[in-house]
């Protein structure tokens, strides 16, 4: 073992980068930086220590330090490259997984920073900030679920997704203050997930995070699973478990900003290194954080290998992009005279354009049979349209738009609804100009906007009605699904990072019935081809009667290849009996799911099989006469 640097014997001249990795790093290319970056155990003729790179272009000097060598800035230098790359490596022997390390960085003005390190895959628990040298092996047991994912994951199979904050999901029943393990998580997610029909579940950021408020989305570990549950094999085997159950796992990921504190990648070598130096570029008014550089190739390299690293090491099915929006435009949220246009003069990030578009790319030449879905909540075009087409190549794209129309018509009292049907018609004019998840998300439930329940009109069984006939009316309007933790109970309160969620709830019949249409929601959808096979798609949908205004009716039918559904919706709490509907064919037509059923919670108003008279109506040869229920209701469909 030859040390070429004999004023520093303590760290060797060891490297895990080739030129070619160089090359690739500074042109914006290289997408697996976490095998290359950051600290790995490996063997140096014959003995067993641990290679640091980290890259710090205008950093004067950079040490290891940790309980090693007593924090000891002095101690353990790192070499910078030959090449001009910025990176800076070396090899110390001895040190091995779990020991606390952050890099020491003497700034050109002579300050020296403690960082931690950007690449690290483990940290240390909250409110601590080192790193620990740590590895992703993981025995996958899940390969029966990635040889068959593809088809859970398609475009025309059911996508319904259970949004989570592991925090709050479910804490120790005698001490709210322990929150579970990844493997306690597992426990009790995996069996009840799978037993209400969802087919994802969707992570709020596991990623390493110091201040817990913001639920996740402040990132200072990016490549790291927060130790607030575990380790990251702890996370894996949540994510086993899952897979095991044929669940699928979305994280969210969060490559608009990151904050500032001071052991994160922020002025990281005392420069502005990830983020921009302009303050009309590189500050995030809204969340008082900072924007990544996008422009800079090796800012794009960490992103897009941050991108696949959860994809490869954690076998996440997909990523939904967080705050997409505040990334594309230069203007968001600021004023004028704050922001700096493009070299064209206009407001779009063409940075950001040219990123997500090869974001989306890379991810699904490598990894295919997953999805990425854009929160995106402007009407910037194309955002889940392929690139070939111009589009930026997401999967799916949040429906914003629906849910801020059906929340604001559905928290109206009844009686004023007739004046207000097409704003709950109007999402269909342009829900098919991309692939739409309608997401009814934590967003919806927090900061004073109550429950879903408690936006609901009306007193307790017109609100669970009103709840149970939103949700019925999610599952058969166009594209995937997305619930928040807590809303397929119907909570009464809003959601609150610090609790757990309200489980005692769940022993009280009218929020048994809300969980009990879920499962029978999610079962149809599964199981109902004119649901699933043209979800995205116009030809799948159509309007029956948009326009009985005074009674809140609606009458619309999902369509497949083979087969047609018909849903039927009144919005007041008046039954309407012997309702009239037109039917294409003569025959019987049987209930699917009728959210009035006394097992939901509701009247039991209900309707036996149902046969079609030659009775023109709607615009078709046959009809049927059926008894609406109030606040209700109905998926029906002709008997073969």
């Amino acid at each position: 073992m030859t040390n070429s640097n004999s004023e520093n014997p303590k760290v060797y001249p060891f490297s895990l980068l080739t030129d070619f990795d160089v090359h690739l790093f500074k042109a914006g290319k290289h997408f697996k930086l976490y095998e290359k970056l950051g600290s790995h155990v490996v063997e140096n003729e014959g003995k067993k220590g641990t290679h640091f790179a980290v890259w710090a272009p205008n950093a004067e000097e950079l040490t290891v330090i940790g309980d090693f060598n007593g924090w000891d800035k002095l101690s353990h230098h790192l070499m910078p490259r030959w090449d001009h790359s910025g990176i800076w490596e070396g090899w110390i022997p001895d040190l091995q997984n779990g020991e606390i390390y952050k890099y020491a960085i003497k700034t050109k003005s002579g300050e020296w920073l403690e960082k931690a390190d950007p690449y690290a895959l483990m940290w240390e628990h909250p409110p601590r900030t080192g790193s620990v040298i740590w590895d992703t092996y993981y025995e996958w047991e899940d390969k029966e679920w990635l040889t068959k994912r593809g088809k859970h994951n398609a475009l025309d199979s059911a996508f319904s997704v259970y949004e989570v904050h592991l925090g709050s999901w479910k804490r120790d029943p005698s001490d709210n203050d322990r929150r579970l393990t990844y493997r306690e998580i597992a426990r009790d997610l995996v069996p009840y997930v799978k037993e209400l029909g969802f087919t994802h579940v969707e992570f709020m950021p596991v990623m390493q995070h110091p201040y817990e408020p913001s639920w996740g989305y402040q990132i200072t570990g990016f490549y790291a699973a927060t130790r607030q549950f575990g380790s990251p094999q702890d996370l894996m085997y949540l994510i086993e478990e899952l897979h095991k159950n044929d669940i699928g796992v979305i994280l969210d990921w969060v490559p608009s900003h990151f904050p500032g504190d001071a052991h994160g990648i922020f002025r990281f070598d005392g420069t502005a290194l990830y983020e921009h130096e302009n303050p009309f570029e590189g500050y995030h008014p809204d969340w008082k954080s900072y924007i990544f550089n996008y422009g800079r190739f090796e800012i794009r390299s960490f992103l897009i290998s941050n991108a696949l690293f959860w994809l490869d090491r954690y076998h996440v099915d997909g990523l939904r992009v967080d705050a997409v929006a505040s990334m594309l435009y230069r203007d968001y949220s600021r004023k004028e005279g704050e922001w700096i246009p493009n070299q064209y003069g206009g407001r779009e990030n063409l940075e950001v354009i040219s990123l997500l578009k090869e974001l989306n790319e890379e991810v699904y030449k490598q990894f295919p049979d997953t999805q990425t879905i854009a929160e995106e909540s402007t009407a910037f075009p194309g955002v889940s349209r392929p690139t070939f087409n111009g589009g930026l190549g997401f999967g799916m794209k949040w429906m914003m738009g629906w849910m801020n129309d059906t929340l604001a018509y559905f928290e109206r009292d009844p009686a004023f609804r007739k004046h207000h049907q097409n704003d709950i018609t109007f999402s269909t004019v342009y829900g098919f100009s991309e692939n739409f998840m309608l997401p009814l998300s934590h967003d919806e439930v927090v900061y004073g906007k109550g429950s879903l329940l408690s936006k609901m009109p009306g007193d307790e069984w017109q609100q669970f009605a009103n709840l149970r006939l939103l949700y019925i009316y999610m599952f058969t309007h166009p594209g995937a699904k997305l619930i928040f933790m807590g809303g397929e109970f119907g909570q009464r309160a809003e959601w609150n990072f610090k609790y757990s969620l309200d489980w005692h709830e769940t022993n009280n019949p009218l929020n048994k019935g809300v969980s009990s249409l879920i499962k029978a929601l999610n079962s149809v959808y599964r199981t109902e081809d004119a649901l699933t096979q043209y979800q995205f798609e116009e030809k799948g949908f159509g309007w029956l009667d948009t326009l009985d205004h005074e009674n809140s009716v609606l009458y619309y039918r999902r369509i497949s290849e083979k087969e047609q559904i018909y849903i039927v919706l009144n919005m007041t709490p008046v039954p309407r009996p012997n309702y009239k509907l037109g039917v294409p064919k003569s025959g019987t037509y049987a209930e699917l799911v009728n959210t009035d059923n006394s097992e939901y919670g509701g009247t039991n108003v209900k309707n036996e099989d149902l046969k079609a008279k030659k009775e023109p109506m709607h615009g078709m040869d046959y009809s049927i006469s059926m008894n609406l229920p109030p606040l209700g209701g109905i998926i029906f469909k002709m008997k073969k």
